[in-house]
């Protein structure tokens, strides 16, 4: 189901914008309740729902701040820096260097994006009650998909959350508490998917039966249920397959592959389509082959340094950041320089944009002539590739006048990869490690076997190989962590990771020393137990009259 079909009906769609109370919603455009009374009406406003996923829910703010590829999550982690120069986005610049306050429009944005596409899900479920003749079941197992997702996506920001009901929704309570985690509800939504939704869909976008279960059982994941959600993902392993390109997924021709577990529906013209990634507009060259902008979403040293590889072409788990892999940070375009020759995992470089290697096709990257950031800020030398279009693509993006980019390719908010991944930590957690072994070499050996940037004369030093064995249950568990960074980098994972597995303040304090080594001017204040949630905005506590309880440490 592209987004284009998804944003022209969901005009028709009942929709919400933010009022007094913060998480309720004022009819925006809306139909009357009775001429929703129908299939047509239910399927109305469930393409009003799906519109939801990429976070454009007409609540105000920029696009950029509610996008649904949570591509700035990565900035507050050790993948991505802000991009651009200091000044630019300067709300953005204090997320990353951890200058967090409640009333930044980011975190507000975020908040207000994911209750109107919940309370969108909520107006499906509410409508189908009403109406007395029908099947409406896979309508109702497909909202219900969707208002677990996004409850899924607000429990991992900001852990106690209000939940708002399809009985608040109709009845208009929607000033509810946030008491504590709202898991048990997502499951319930996650697990009557699963029951309710057909093995397959005919229509591409919408979720499956296999779909729901993956989602389930990373709700697991994230609460430390490592049992529960292994025994969900290894009755998942082979229902999809890992295209044999890494770069596939990223691509318009790898859209919808078997690699696919879930993805917001991008579509593109020549125009600025609505219906593009208008969320990660910001995130192109400066300039660049094709004269866009901004230069934000700029990969880390930290990142880059990743992927080394020792001579057996294994991570170099404890000790990939003792050095740095040669950079251009420092020195213009026109001064000489040469890329790292080390051996690298080849992952990189469709990752990651550095000087003197191709970038999608558009040419060699000439360092700082594509880089907006100033010598002076705190972004590196760096620019990211997975959002960015390849030639031969390029005719699925849209261009405005100010350089800004809204590109067709779809975001995947999972892949098989995650499935065998997320499968490989469940059983490295419980002491499979054999199992581990196999389902993380099977993303190991994609890597290993794929075409390097360069084909037959490859760019750089490129070598990756399989596990040979996992010695340990902690080494295991080491493995599939760092294979989880390789592998979905600056896809908007890293942060939510770190915090479920407690190790975002070791990781991010040891970041901010190493990172400065090779970017001089890179600052940022310490990580803080608080920082393991986002404050609960303030709008949104001022809003609710006493009903939010902001998050501790704010």
């Amino acid at each position: 189901m592209k987004s284009k079909i998804v944003y022209l009906m969901a005009l028709l769609a009942t929709i919400w914008s933010c009022s007094d109370e913060f998480t309720e919603q004022t009819a925006f455009g809306s139909l009357s309740d009775e001429s929703l009374k129908n299939a047509q009406g239910i399927e109305l406003l469930l393409v009003g729902a799906y519109s939801g996923l990429d976070g454009m829910t007409d609540t105000g703010g920029a696009d950029w701040e509610k996008t649904g590829d949570n591509w700035w999550f990565d900035v507050m982690a050790d993948d991505m820096h802000k991009g651009s120069t200091n000044s630019d986005q300067a709300d953005l610049f204090l997320l990353e260097t951890y200058d967090w306050q409640t009333a930044n429009p980011y975190i507000s944005q975020k908040w207000r994006s994911l209750y109107a596409a919940t309370n969108r899900a909520n107006a499906v479920i509410n409508q189908i009650s009403l109406v007395t003749e029908g099947d409406f079941s896979a309508q109702l197992a497909e909202a219900r998909f969707l208002r677990g997702l996004f409850n899924f996506e607000l429990q991992k920001i900001w852990g106690n959350v209000p939940y708002i009901s399809e009985e608040n929704f109709a009845s208009f309570e929607f000033n509810q508490p946030n008491s504590g985690p709202i898991w048990d509800q997502i499951e319930a939504d996650l697990s009557y998917a699963a029951d309710n939704l057909p093995d397959s869909q005919s229509l591409v976008g919408k979720p499956s039966k296999k779909t729901a279960q993956a989602f389930l059982a990373k709700a697991h994941l994230y609460q430390s249920e490592f049992q529960a959600a292994y025994d969900i993902l290894v009755t998942l392993i082979g229902k999809w397959s890992l295209n044999e390109e890494f770069v596939d997924s990223f691509r318009a021709s790898g859209e919808n592959s078997a690699e696919s577990v879930f993805a917001i529906q991008f579509v593109a013209d020549a125009g600025l389509s609505f219906n593009g990634n208008r969320g990660s507009t910001l995130n192109f060259p400066s300039g660049g082959p094709i004269g866009s902008c901004c230069g934000f979403g700029q990969p880390t040293q930290d990142l880059a340094n990743a992927y080394k590889v020792d001579a057996n072409g294994l991570p170099l788990l404890d000790d990939y950041n003792k050095s740095d892999i040669k950079n251009d940070y420092g020195i213009t375009s026109a001064q000489p320089f040469t890329p790292e020759t080390g051996l690298l995992d080849p992952r990189i470089d469709y990752t990651i944009g550095r000087r003197g290697i191709d970038f999608n096709g558009w040419g060699v990257m000439p360092g700082k002539d594509w880089i907006r950031a100033e010598f002076g800020d705190i972004s590196g030398p760096y620019l990211t590739k997975k959002n960015f279009y390849w030639v031969g693509d390029d005719a699925n993006r849209g261009t405005g006048g100010w350089g800004e980019q809204r590109s067709g390719i779809n975001y995947h908010f999972m892949r098989y990869s995650d499935v065998l991944l997320m499968a490989a930590e469940a059983a490295a957690e419980t002491g499979k490690l054999t199992e581990a072994l196999d389902w993380v070499n099977q993303v190991r050996n994609r890597a290993k076997n794929m075409t390097p940037v360069g084909g037959n004369s490859p760019a750089a030093n490129y070598k990756v190989e399989p596990y040979p064995s996992f010695p340990s249950q902690d080494y295991a568990i080491k493995a599939v962590r760092f294979e989880r960074r390789l592998e979905l980098a600056t896809e908007g994972h890293r942060l939510f990771d770190l915090r479920r597995w407690g190790v975002a303040a070791q990781v991010m304090n040891t970041y901010k020393v190493n990172e400065k080594r090779a970017i001089t001017s890179f600052t940022m204040a310490d990580y803080q137990p608080k920082h393991d949630l986002c404050p609960i905005p303030l709008n949104a506590i001022d809003g609710s009259v006493g009903t939010l309880q902001q998050n501790p440490g704010y």
